[in-house]
């Protein structure tokens, strides 16, 4: 097969985080406008700084309650998969390691990742490998422990930014564009763009012409 290992992007690509964030914003619109305020500063940190602090950062930004983070992590462990995650996950870890790179800190990583029902090789938090997506020392933290090459891994983007950091590093790109984000751009071009994580099940059984 062309690709031996897969990696995903966890909160957007497999986990429906953005009702719990529209729950603790109050709204879906105020819950949009905190989850991309969010997602510009994660991806544009780099170094880690705590998670926490971030999503309070964005939440004053776009003028949200203080205790609007507070609210959020309340309602963490009510984070639930996309309805498809489990079996295609299960479907693939048959044949390829399985992996989970995501922009939060240790414990709520941990905490959204049992919440997949799925069991995967390597799991990074930005906490983790000191970096923020698209750093490319996050992705490069689980390809190593896969033990695979950048070439040989297909990445499973959720958030538009993932493609960036897949680009970086030579990585094929699955953008699973659940939620119709807007893409940027510059963004670069993945293999395929869908709404549901069924084409994934193609594209691990390419094989090289």
């Amino acid at each position: 097969m062309k690709y031996r290992a897969v990696l995903f992007d966890l909160l957007t690509a497999l986990l429906d985080s953005w009702s719990v964030w529209n729950a603790a914003a109050g709204g879906v619109e105020p819950g949009r406008r905190w989850r991309a305020a969010y997602l510009r500063r994660n991806y544009q940190t780099g170094v880690y700084r705590p998670y926490e602090t971030i999503v309070a950062e964005a939440a004053t930004e776009v003028g949200l309650a203080p205790d609007a983070t507070d609210r959020l992590i309340a309602l963490w462990p009510e984070i639930r998969p996309w309805p498809d995650v489990r079996p295609v996950l299960e479907e693939i870890r048959e044949r390829l390691p399985i992996a989970v790179v995501t922009n939060c800190s240790e414990r709520l990583g941990q905490l959204a990742v049992r919440a997949t029902g799925v069991t995967f090789n390597s799991v990074v938090t930005a906490e983790r490998a000191g970096y923020y997506k698209p750093d490319p020392r996050t992705y490069g933290l689980a390809l190593r422990e896969m033990g695979v090459e950048a070439g040989d891994c297909l990445m499973v983007a959720g958030s538009p930014y993932d493609l960036y950091g897949a680009k970086s590093l030579g990585m094929d790109a699955y953008w699973h564009n659940r939620v119709g984000l807007a893409a940027p751009p510059d963004l670069p071009k993945p293999l395929t763009e869908g709404r549901t994580l069924a084409p994934l099940l193609d594209l691990v059984t390419t094989t090289y012409d």
